[in-house]
């Protein structure tokens, strides 16, 4: 085990294929190929990523009632790279549905609360999260959070991982960034602007915002930051400058679920296979990841080779 993902809100993910989606229209899907279920939540999905990769994880997360069963028997058949450690409460896990039109380039998502968590079930958690650190290299924390928890988990898990010498990356939503950061920042963050393009607060609406968020997340004390700017661009900050990485290529937007948690896999991939490697070029290769990521219709992650496919289509420009 070398990588430990953190997923206090996983999800059974179910993809439904129709081409020319409306809404208050009846849709029958004509092919069973095009409904997928999937284990998910961002963490889960970064491990599933990480094993096409050929990089060992342990997902450990909180899992509830049957659809956590579910969830659990599904990501046991997908690689032996993959282990498990989850607490079981009794409410349900919670289900998301992405709706993906290949014919009108677009990708509708509705994702669920999922359930509350009593302290116990987190103190539990947070032990054996303990246990894990003490054989893992790196710790990746990102997602939601079920409705009752907020963003000081995050910052105590980075802490507990910090105080150990263990690398922590971040995807989280901007309601959560604050608090954690408060506590501890994590070495590489990467907001999650999906929902909304807001970061520390504040609206991210020209090219200048998002630079002045990503030099902001740096001060407060992360090594990168990496914002998604305009679906196919990424602003990149560290102590050194910042840039921006984007393609020249075409992107399909119906092809985007998951693309964030190839980008995330790849940074780690890139940090645990090349220690020192210029932080840029973990951010570019987990560019390419995203991008080869796009190449791809359901929630399927890209192998090493895609990847590196894709290198050569990504653009770096240093904006200061």
């Amino acid at each position: 085990m070398k990588v430990i993902t953190v997923t206090l809100n996983p999800a059974l993910d179910r993809e439904f294929v129709i081409e020319d989606f409306h809404i208050n229209e009846l849709h029958r899907v004509a092919h069973y190929r095009d409904i997928m279920m999937s284990p998910g939540g961002k963490g889960i999905n970064v491990s599933i990523a990480l094993a096409k990769l050929g990089v060992q994880s342990i997902a450990i997360g909180i899992l509830g009632g049957y659809v956590g069963r579910v969830l659990l028997a599904e990501l046991s058949k997908l690689s032996p790279l993959i282990s498990t450690s989850f607490v079981h409460i009794d409410q349900e896990t919670r289900e998301n549905i992405s709706i993906i039109d290949p014919r009108n380039h677009t990708l509708t998502e509705i994702n669920s609360p999922g359930p509350v968590v009593e302290k116990h079930a987190l103190d539990l958690l947070l032990k054996r999260y303990e246990i894990f650190l003490s054989r893992a290299e790196m710790v990746v924390l990102s997602g939601s959070l079920p409705p009752n928890l907020h963003g000081d988990v995050y910052g105590v898990l980075a802490k507990t991982a910090k105080q150990r010498g263990k690398q922590v990356f971040m995807e989280v939503a901007d309601q959560y960034i604050k608090l954690a950061l408060q506590i501890q920042a994590p070495d590489i963050i990467k907001p999650d602007v999906r929902e909304k393009s807001v970061v520390l607060g504040k609206e991210l609406a020209t090219l200048d915002d998002y630079v002045q968020a990503a030099i902001e997340l740096v001060k407060m004390g992360c090594k990168m930051a990496v914002i998604s700017y305009q679906i196919k661009s990424d602003i990149v900050a560290t102590t050194d400058g910042v840039w921006l990485i984007t393609t020249p290529l075409d992107i399909e937007i119906s092809n985007l679920l998951g693309a964030g948690d190839a980008y995330m896999a790849a940074m780690v991939y890139k940090k645990f296979s090349s220690p020192n490697s210029d932080l840029l070029e973990v951010a570019k290769f987990g560019y390419a990841a995203a991008l080869a990521k796009t190449k791809k219709l359901p929630k399927q992650m890209p192998e090493y080779d895609e990847i590196v496919g894709c290198l050569q289509d990504c653009q770096v420009e240093k904006l200061r």
